[in-house]
Order: C-alpha cells, then structure tokens, then sequence
C-alpha cells in the first residue's frame, strides 16, 4: 500500500475542510405575532402561515 512521502501540512488539511461548517438558518419574523421563525413554515408559536391560521392553539 502506498504511504504519503511528506506529511499534508496545516494549511492544505484546513482549505480541504473550508465547506464543513455550519450554516445559519434563514430566520424571519412572523408578521402576526413578530416572533422569529424559519422562513416558509408555519410558526410555532401562533401557527399562521401565509396570513391564515394553519394549527390551532
């Protein structure tokens, strides 16, 4: 089995590994109640959706 001749340094190890991060979730406030809440989902705390009542409280 091949073995690598020179050991992979710091900065090539950490420009492989740029895209394994977290992302933020797009958040945006509901405009019934004004709680944040992720974008095209229902709120969890009002349960409106698109200005009309989705679940019931």
């Amino acid at each position: 089995m091949a073995v690598p001749f020179r050991r992979t340094s710091k900065t090539r190890k950490n420009k492989r590994r740029t895209h394994f991060k977290l992302s933020v979730p797009g958040m945006v406030e509901c405009p019934q109640c004004h709680e944040m809440k992720l974008s095209h989902r229902v709120c969890k705390s009002c349960g409106f959706y698109k200005e009309r009542e989705v679940v019931s409280k």
